[in-house]
């Protein structure tokens, strides 16, 4: 079990967001121990917890929101921060959508890095999957199974012969975030491009945001940065999702063409089973009921 770790300095940044097309500004501060990963919507004075009651939208992307105010696209920022152990952290967004600077996390691995982590004292929580929690949805599977560490193993099937199948395996920690992961660009068809944007999404979609694909190759004059670049940021978009746990997570992550609306689903059917899993924290063990953490107390002296 590790240490809470939060920012050094704050992170001021601005893009454009992949969906809605417009431009962006965020900032990103460092947070108390246990403070969380907490959304800030400067124009709607809203706070938007990172959990799974405020996902409302898993369309393309991941979008959590909380009394009329919403924060689109979240899952590269979310899936960065958990890769480097970031937990505690205030985001204020002047917009409704975080930016998708290069399509990958690694801009925001490089703020991050350049801006300098700070260790706290209080202990990270760890969510540990005792049995088995499966989803099987339209040739489509997903599944958490236990495991003393993070890992994940993940499938892709595309109609589409430059992309084919692709699959991966790898356990996740900072180290392979960083190297096997965060480089990995969001992706999409010259196919559906037209239809997307006629239906306003993929507004801000570009040549330097995401690869684009068609049956020959890509589109774009930069190439690959993995071989498998395609799967690898399935596997990211998964970390984001998953992080909305809000735990470190001790399990094997099992996917077969699984989407973020799928995720969002598998997270919800673990926790409605209390038998699934345990939270463990530090320096007792505590007992998730429903959505309720209940915890015994310390006796005193």
């Amino acid at each position: 079990m590790r240490k809470q770790r939060t920012l050094r300095e704050e992170i001021k940044a601005s893009g454009i967001g992949l969906h809605t097309g417009k431009k962006v500004e965020i900032l990103l501060q460092p947070a108390e121990e246990n403070h969380g990963v907490v959304f800030y919507r400067a124009d709607k004075d809203v706070y938007i917890d990172a959990k799974r009651e405020n996902v409302v939208d898993t369309t393309l992307a991941t979008t959590i929101g909380k009394d009329g105010a919403v924060v689109k696209t979240v899952e590269h920022l979310l899936a960065t921060l958990y890769g480097l152990h970031i937990d505690n952290v205030l985001i204020t967004v002047w917009g409704d959508e975080v930016p998708i600077m290069d399509g990958s996390s690694a801009p925001w691995v490089y703020l991050i890095k350049t801006a300098g982590i700070r260790e706290q004292g209080a202990y990270k929580k760890e969510i540990i999957i005792k049995k088995p929690v499966k989803i099987k949805e339209d040739g489509k599977f997903v599944a958490l199974i236990p495991s003393k560490r993070f890992e994940i193993q993940y499938a892709i099937q595309f109609d589409n012969s430059f992309i084919g199948k692709q699959k991966i395996s790898l356990v996740v920690n900072e180290r392979t975030f960083i190297r096997e992961i965060s480089k990995a660009r969001t992706f999409g068809f010259v196919r559906d491009i037209e239809y997307l944007q006629a239906h306003n999404l993929a507004l801000g979609g570009s040549l330097d945001n995401a690869i684009v694909v068609d049956e020959y190759g890509i589109v774009n004059e930069d190439p690959l940065r993995y071989e498998d670049e395609f799967v690898r940021h399935k596997v990211l978009d998964a970390i984001g999702d998953l992080s909305i746990l809000g735990y470190d997570i001790k399990a094997k992550y099992l996917a077969y063409k699984s989407g973020h609306d799928l995720n969002r689903k598998l997270i919800s059917k673990l926790l409605e089973d209390r038998d699934a899993f345990e939270v463990v924290g530090n320096p007792y063990r505590e007992r998730v009921v429903g959505s309720f953490v209940w915890a015994p107390q310390e006796e005193n002296g």
